[in-house]
């Protein structure tokens, strides 16, 4: 250990791997006092159920060296001198290729950490069929101050997935609101995914027109709640299930359990990095567990969304 704090190392241990981790009493979260210590500690400590939800997937890292208040930035393309075992993916774009990084091990989590990657935003597809989801995504943001209107618009979506045989799984964003989170087979392409999430939003709007709402410009919602399809597209991104996000207090992205929707302590933020023991009580709970691991097709479930048109 350095004695200088701007040039302080520690070092951790991965499985077979030590990280170097770089000045890490740096505060990151300077109105909560939290150092890039306690960021890699939090994620050393919630790999085992991060870790599964970004393995394979390209990545958009959200980095904040000098942390909140100073230079922030989504990064794509995988710098050059990351370590070589680390996994890469080249991915096609407008224009070109883009080589993102991915997660398949503890040991990257941690040297991303100290990488000042507070928030790991990850792909619906896989590095291997980047064209085809194997996730589909309804975000839901309360159109006022109130969470209880993603609440139910939560229990509403899910009921009208469950009529169309698509089991779902919730998280809070740690930012404003909830994800609604399908799990596919992968065998659809964006297009084909998006469409259908489009219909079946526009179903669920038209069921409950005082409540919600597909409108895309915001002055026509009045205070509806929109059903953002948004993401389901090629190359975006949604924040990674247990993800820190790089916002006052900590917050973490936490799946839950539908139960939990009645919780009334329950809002976007509700885990915290300044409550880790919290977080992993969160995540024994395996609050996603109840779904089952393999993906659905939307072959079925487009026939009954489209009987209810």
């Amino acid at each position: 250990m350095g004695t200088d704090a701007a040039t302080a190392t520690d070092t951790v241990r991965a499985g077979r791997r030590t990280v170097e981790i770089h000045r890490p009493d740096k505060v990151l979260f300077p109105g909560d006092g939290l150092t890039k210590a306690d960021v890699v500690g939090y994620y050393r400590r919630v790999a085992a159920s991060m870790v599964p939800q970004l393995r394979g997937r390209p990545l958009m890292l959200e980095r904040l060296p000098e942390g909140l208040g100073g230079p922030q930035f989504m990064q794509k393309d995988t710098p050059a001198h990351y370590p070589d075992w680390l996994r890469r993916a080249e991915v096609a774009k407008e224009g070109g290729t883009v080589t993102h990084t991915v997660c398949d091990g503890k040991a990257t989590l941690l040297f991303l950490a100290d990488q000042a990657a507070l928030t790991f935003h990850r792909w619906l597809s896989r590095a291997g069929r980047p064209g085809h989801p194997d996730r589909l995504v309804f975000d839901l943001d309360p159109p006022g101050p109130a969470f209880e209107a993603v609440r139910d618009a939560a229990r509403r979506l899910c009921g009208l997935l469950d009529e169309l045989g698509l089991p779902a799984v919730l998280m809070t964003t740690g930012s404003k609101g909830l994800h609604a989170v399908v799990p596919l087979d992968g065998k659809a392409d964006f297009d084909t995914v998006r469409g259908f999430a489009q219909d079946a939003a526009e179903v669920l709007a038209e069921r409950h027109p005082d409540r919600l709402t597909t409108a895309v410009r915001k002055k026509s919602r009045g205070n509806r709640l929109y059903l953002d399809v948004q993401r389901n597209a090629y190359a975006q991104t949604a924040v990674a299930p247990w993800s820190l996000r790089a916002k006052p207090g900590a917050p973490v992205a936490a799946p839950i359990s539908r139960e939990q929707l009645d919780d009334p302590q329950l809002d976007a933020q509700r885990w915290t990095l300044k409550d880790v023991a919290g977080v992993l009580e969160q995540a024994a709970t395996r609050p996603w567990s109840g779904v089952p691991a393999r993906g659905r097709s939307l072959r079925t479930a487009r026939r009954r969304l489209d009987v209810l048109r």
